[in-house]
């Protein structure tokens, strides 16, 4: 079986707290330890990346260590931008006395249910597009399971949607070809051929249409390569974190079943923050005889997946010396 590391894009999930950022950064390490050239990306609105690293990273491509790149996008600014883009593109195409409508309607979208996601899927697919030409391997440090879960359904969900757009756009046409057909000629100053009610009907529609419909298509084509890449198998792999805690592990069963039915490469578990053998103490030997009955759930109801158990660490994993560290614990489980 080939290494995670050789694949072109990695998701890294799980539920809120489980190590996700440590896993995902300890991942890019050992992917450039294996001379790969990596672009980390974060999705998560709390930026953990940049604690992990200990350096500030933001919304521009930064040096995070040899063959890795660190960007995180943040989900306020991805929507104000998002919805600046929209409304430029909508102003292209009405009047003027149109504008105060027009951007009304940005302020009451900026609030919408699933403009943050919009606004995010648009931006992660653009990175990906950059991530395949510039890098060998990009790493996404997905926002908590919920969020992962409607950012990965949405590619789907926004090409229908399009799609409808496109067709109420050739209905239009339509329309307005019979309209065009039924307009009387008579009347029409011969000299001045833009009297014609159909002349003036099509030269102002045909190009409005059609520069709507190209718009329209590039979005839709930019997200179906999308959602084709995340199901991709053969570039793509999603590996999920969890703890051998109840709440983690019934969040994770019902993920791993949407995320089958999606069809989304799921290469296996990690198993994060495992009580080592050697931890002492009354306290420490009952968490632990309670952790046992955790594994053995996670091995019956994961058996199908690989799963890779890595201990819990005595202190904060932090800093590049940290995540090297962490980077030989995922080798060494099989990663």
């Amino acid at each position: 079986m080939s290494l995670i590391t050789e694949k072109r894009i990695l998701l890294v999930g799980g539920k809120g707290g489980v190590g996700k950022t440590t896993v995902s950064s300890a991942l890019a390490l050992l992917a450039g330890r294996r001379e790969k050239k990596v672009l980390l990306v974060s999705t998560d609105p709390a930026h953990s990346l940049a604690d992990a690293f200990g350096c500030r990273i933001g919304d521009n491509i930064t040096r995070l260590a040899a063959n890795i790149d660190g960007l995180e996008l943040d989900p306020d600014r991805e929507v104000e931008q998002h919805l600046e883009r929209v409304s430029i593109q909508l102003k292209r195409f009405t009047r003027q006395e149109m504008y105060g409508a027009i951007e009304k309607q940005m302020r009451l979208t900026r609030q919408s249910p699933g403009a943050q996601e919009a606004a995010m899927l648009e931006r992660i697919a653009n990175t990906l597009t950059l991530g395949l030409k510039d890098y060998d391997l990009t790493i996404f440090d997905t926002a908590p399971t919920g969020h992962t879960l409607r950012l990965l359904s949405l590619p789907e969900a926004i090409a229908a949607w399009t799609q409808g757009l496109l067709n109420a756009n050739q209905r239009s046409e339509k329309l307005a070809e019979v309209l065009e057909h039924l307009t009387p000629k008579a009347g029409r100053d011969i000299d001045n051929p833009l009297s014609d009610p159909k002349e003036h009907a099509t030269a102002g529609m045909d190009a409005r249409t059609k520069a709507i419909a190209e718009t329209l298509l590039t979005r839709q084509r930019l997200l179906q390569r999308t959602r084709e890449l995340f199901q991709d198998s053969e570039q793509t792999a999603l590996l999920f974190v969890l703890t051998p805690e109840k709440l983690p592990i019934l969040e994770t069963v019902r993920t791993v079943k949407i995320l089958q039915q999606e069809r989304l490469p799921l290469v296996g578990l990690v198993v994060n923050r495992i009580l080592p053998e050697e931890a002492e103490g009354d306290f420490l030997a009952q968490r632990r005889r309670q952790e046992k009955i955790h594994l053995q759930q996670i091995d019956q109801d994961f058996s199908e997946l690989p799963r890779y158990p890595i201990p819990l660490q005595a202190t904060d994993i932090q800093g590049i010396d940290g995540l090297n560290r962490m980077a030989d614990l995922l080798k060494n489980a099989g990663l």
